[in-house]
């Protein structure tokens, strides 16, 4: 979700800096649209170091036993999981 609202941020940023000339003596749009496409940028880059950290996998393989016996478990670790 935070992908997407920095890419919206961004969009509307760029809307705001370069389309929009309104006359108005309070606010300077441009200066915002400016912020808002920072900040889309750095939430984007904060949805995507999420998901990489999200998506981490762990495989064991070990040998138990007499016979010798593989047993590989694999399991996927995410934010939530408190084996983490």
């Amino acid at each position: 979700m935070s992908i997407g609202a920095g890419i919206a941020l961004f969009v509307i940023g760029a809307i705001l800096a370069f389309a929009v000339d309104l006359p108005n003596q309070f606010v300077d749009l441009t200066t915002i649209g400016y912020i808002m496409m920072g900040a889309g940028v750095v939430v984007f880059l904060i949805g995507v170091v999420l998901l990489v950290r999200r998506r981490q996998t762990d495989t064991v393989t070990r040998t138990e036993g007499v016979g010798g016996a593989q047993v590989t478990r694999s399991t996927t670790r995410s934010d939530n999981d408190p084996l983490v």
